[in-house]
Order: C-alpha cells, then sequence, then structure tokens
C-alpha cells in the first residue's frame, strides 16, 4: 500500500542529496584548514604556543557539541530550511572572519579560536541533516541513505587536505587585495573556498531543497516541519513511546565509537615517532598515506554494508564491527621483547630541549621545532627517556600496526554507519531534531575527550596501559549491546505495525 508519486520521489531524493552536500560541505569545513592551523597560527600570533593550538582544534568540536541540540530543537518546530540556512551562513561568516585574523594588532589568536568555534557552531546542522533523512526515508531506505551520509562525510574528511594542498601552491605572501584589506595566500583561501561553497550550498537549499516527510513503509504524511507543501497526505501516526532505554545505550555506543577512533587518530604520529625512531617529516608523510588509505577503504565499507546489512541486519553487524575494532586495539599491544630506541640525546645534551608529553602528543601539525645546538645536525629519533615506561615496554612492531590500522579502518565505519542507522529506527516517526542533536553532540564530546586521554595515559603509563583500557572499553561496550540487543528493533516493529 506504498503511494508516493513519481513527482513526489524525485522531489524527495533530491533533497536527501543535498543534505549529502550540506554533510560533506560540514566535514571539509573542518578538515580543510587543520594542516595549516599551526603554521598561520604563529604567523599571525607569535605568542600563541602548541597547548592554544589544542584548544583551536577542540573548539570546533565543542562548538558543534553545542549547537547540535539547539538545531535539532529549532527543526523540530519549524521547518528545517530555517536551521540549515542559519547554520550554514554562520559557517560562512566564520569562514571569512578566519581569512582576516591577521589585521587586529593583538589577541590574533583569540579571533582565530573564535572563528574556528563558530564554523563548529555551524557544523551542528549535522543533527538537523540526519534528522532530516531519518524522516524522510523509509525503513528499507534508511540503512542506504545514512550510509551515504557517512560516506559523503568521510569523503570530505578526505578531500578538505587534499584542497589544502592545492593551496598551498599560492604561497605564503600570495596576493594582498588592499581595497578588501584581505591577504589571498595559502591559509586564507582555503576557508574563502569553503565561503564559496557554503554559499553555493545556501542557493541549493532555496532553490531545490524541500520538506517531506514518510512513514516507515514509505506513505508521505503531514509534520509539523511542513510549510505547505504537498496536501495529499496521511496523518502522522506517532502512537506509543520511544524506547528511551535503548536510546541511551545507543548514545553511550556512539561515544564509544567516536571515543576510540578519536584514540586512534591521535596516537598516530607520537606512537609512530616513539616506536620506529620515525622523524617528525617520516611521521607526517607516512601516517598521511596511511591514513588516506583508511579514509579509501572506509568508503568502500559504507557502501558494501548497505547490501551486508538487508541479510544480516544493523545490530548483528554494530557487534561484529564492536569486535573487529577490539580485534584491532588488542593487537597494538607490546608482545615481543624488543625494546623501542631511546632518545639518549635528551639526557646527553641538557641544551636540547626536552619534548613536554602535551607537545609530543600535539598533532603533527603543531609540533614545534627542537631548537638544537650547532653541533648536531639531526633532530632527535626514538623513545624519549622522559618516557620512563620506554625504558621497560617492548615497541609495537609495524605489522601489527599495519594490521591494526586495517582493522579499525574496518570496524570504525560498520559501527557509525549501524548506531546511526539503528538510532533513527528506535526513535520512529516523533521529532528527531533534538534527538540526533544528543547523539551528535555525544560524538563531538568524544572527539574532545579522546586527545585528552591520550596525552595523560599514553605519555605518562605507555601504550600497554593505553590500549588495554581501550579494550576494556570496547568489551563494556559489547557486553551494552548485548544487554540491549533485544530493543534496538524500529518503532514500527516494537508496536507491531511492521514485521522485522
Amino acid at each position: 500500500d506504498v503511494v508516493e508519486t513519481q513527482e513526489h520521489y524525485k522531489s524527495r531524493w533530491r533533497s536527501i542529496w543535498i543534505m549529502y552536500l550540506t554533510m560533506f560541505l560540514s566535514s571539509v569545513g573542518f578538515s580543510i584548514v587543520i594542516m595549516s592551523v599551526w603554521p598561520y597560527l604563529q604567523k599571525i600570533d607569535p605568542t600563541a604556543d602548541a597547548s592554544f593550538l589544542g584548544w583551536i582544534i577542540a573548539s570546533y568540536s565543542i562548538g558543534q557539541m553545542v549547537a547540535s541540540p539547539l538545531f535539532g530543537l529549532w527543526s523540530n518546530y519549524r521547518p528545517r530550511r530555517e536551521p540549515l540556512v542559519v547554520s550554514t551562513a554562520i559557517s560562512v561568516a566564520a569562514n571569512c572572519l578566519y581569512a582576516y585574523v591577521h589585521l587586529p594588532h593583538s589577541h590574533n589568536k583569540y579571533y582565530m579560536l573564535t572563528a574556528r568555534a563558530l564554523v563548529g557552531f555551524g557544523a551542528g546542522n549535522v543533527a538537523v541533516v540526519r534528522s532530516y533523512i531519518a524522516g524522510a526515508t523509509s525503513l528499507t531506505e534508511r540503512t542506504s541513505a545514512m550510509a551515504n551520509t557517512s560516506a559523503c562525510q568521510a569523503v570530505g574528511f578526505i578531500l578538505g587536505p587534499v584542497f589544502q594542498t592545492c593551496f598551498t601552491l599560492i604561497g605564503e605572501e600570495g596576493v594582498t587585495w588592499k581595497f578588501l584589506y584581505l591577504q589571498l595566500n595559502m591559509y586564507t583561501a582555503p576557508v574563502l573556498f569553503g565561503a564559496l561553497l557554503g554559499v553555493i550550498n545556501i542557493i541549493l537549499i532555496f532553490a531545490i531543497f524541500r520538506e517531506h516527510r514518510v512513514d516507515d513503509l514509505g506513505r508521505q504524511y503531514k509534520s509539523i516541519n511542513s510549510d505547505g507543501e504537498g496536501s495529499d497526505v496521511l496523518d502522522q501516526n506517532t502512537e506509543g513511546s520511544i524506547d528511551h532505554v535503548a536510546v541511551v545505550a545507543l548514545n553511550i555506543l556512539f561515544f564509544v565509537i567516536l571515543f576510540v577512533f578519536a584514540v586512534f587518530e591521535t596516537i598516530a604520529t607520537p606512537l609512530t615517532m616513539d616506536m620506529y625512531s620515525w622523524t617528525r617529516k617520516q611521521a607526517v608523510f607516512y601516517n598521511g598515506i596511511i591514513l588516506s588509505a583508511i579514509g579509501i577503504e572506509s568508503v568502500i565499507v559504507f557502501m558494501v554494508v548497505k547490501t551486508l546489512s538487508k541479510k544480516t541486519g544493523e545490530r548483528a553487524i554494530l557487534h561484529a564491527g564492536l569486535l573487529i575494532v577490539l580485534v584491532g586495539f588488542f593487537i597494538l599491544l607490546p608482545w615481543g621483547k624488543k625494546l623501542p630506541n631511546i632518545q639518549w640525546q635528551e639526557i646527553k645534551n641538557t641544551t636540547i630541549p626536552r619534548t613536554a608529553p602535551s607537545e609530543m602528543l600535539a598533532p603533527f601539525w603543531s609540533l614545534p621545532e627542537l631548537q638544537l645546538p650547532s653541533n648536531h645536525t639531526a633532530e632527535p629519533v626514538g623513545c624519549p627517556v622522559t618516557q620512563s615506561w620506554c625504558l621497560n615496554t617492548p615497541m609495537i612492531y609495524l605489522a601489527q600496526y599495519i594490521s591494526s590500522d586495517v582493522l579499525i579502518g574496518l570496524g570504525y565505519p560498520v559501527c557509525n554507519v549501524m548506531s546511526y542507522t539503528l538510532y533513527s529506527k528506535v526513535l520512529g516517526p516523533k521529532p528527531q531534531g533534538v534527538y540526533m542533536g544528543w547523539l551528535t553532540a555525544s560524538g563531538s564530546g568524544a572527539r574532545i575527550l579522546g586527545p585528552v586521554f591520550v596525552s595523560q595515559i599514553y605519555t605518562h603509563l605507555g601504550p600497554r596501559w593505553a590500549f588495554s583500557l581501550i579494550c576494556g572499553v570496547v568489551v563494556v561496550s559489547l557486553l551494552l549491546l548485548e544487554i540491549v540487543y533485544k530493543r534496538l528493533i524500529a518503532f514500527s516493529v516494537r508496536y507491531g505495525r511492521m514485521q522485522e
């Protein structure tokens, strides 16, 4: 009894494709400047140090965490075009602000901090995007649509640094337009490009995006978000209450998934420098290749999981994804007897400044250049003796590290898509804006706490403790999944309107 005209079907999917684009641009907005934040910060404000860079990186996630529930609440009661346009406009304005942070005579670092926080605030529209897609798709369409959304997000994270690399051809000086007080260089061109993409996105939202809602069977019905488009629709049937135990459980699981991946991203550079005596340049280059390969692997997984879920169901795939992540971190535990090379220069020559733990674990773009004395021509490599665990913890072999990368690159996208899909199905036909906002906020919180966890546990206790604790967290999440497994069913299935 699914009734939908061809015109309505095309309009609905055109709107969903606009949401895919919005998700893509949101992730590009984060990653397009991430490689150049540290050198640009040093250029505009010499008083800024690596610890302040950490705040600038975290400000994006903090802004998104604050904004997601707010935009989600807005989208529950008004046409979604409103929060989508406003949030995108905030991102455009924030990118323009970033391009002018060099103008003030002082406190430039705080202007950059504000700009990145506002870009993150604008990225809170992720909650609106996912709630719209959940409401505009039937149960049979939803897994595929959520997978496409996550794939667009992943592609945005991959292509952002690629765009940044292309803009480096402009150079540090670039071109100055005095009448606009604008310096167009390798630092400002990426954000201005991001602003241009945001303007295009706003135009497309006005021109193409339409409000559509369908029930779990795919039948169109009215909702509070309707802006008068479409009249021959069913009344919304939301009888029944949401299973809040399942909702809370999925929020916790999503937090764990984002948390362990944030730890993995953050630890890659310091771990490889400590274990394999890589220089900063080598660590950046090799890990860049590895992370790019993982990004491509994730996009492939997003596509495969759409078909696989139809045969096994989302819950089983989520369970398998968590198991794969667990194995990935278990492999990273130090098992051998060989110790890593020790960076003895730290104590042999006191004129070489010791690297503080916060600096060693900062992202590779924030690593400060060591001021070596004239009789030293190469930077110290190996595991710093200031980390006491280096003297008694076996090294992690390169084969372990690569194998772990492959497994985590497989398990993470599986868990990401399935948690979003199950969450939207559990919520059912009720307005999902606020709920999606809380899910996005939990993910943002995980991306903030993950690097903090690494900086404390890894630096002071070493990889054995860090990865053991991560394995413990994943085991607890698997137990939680077992406890709520039978509750993670679609709203319509729970109330007997559809068969699972």
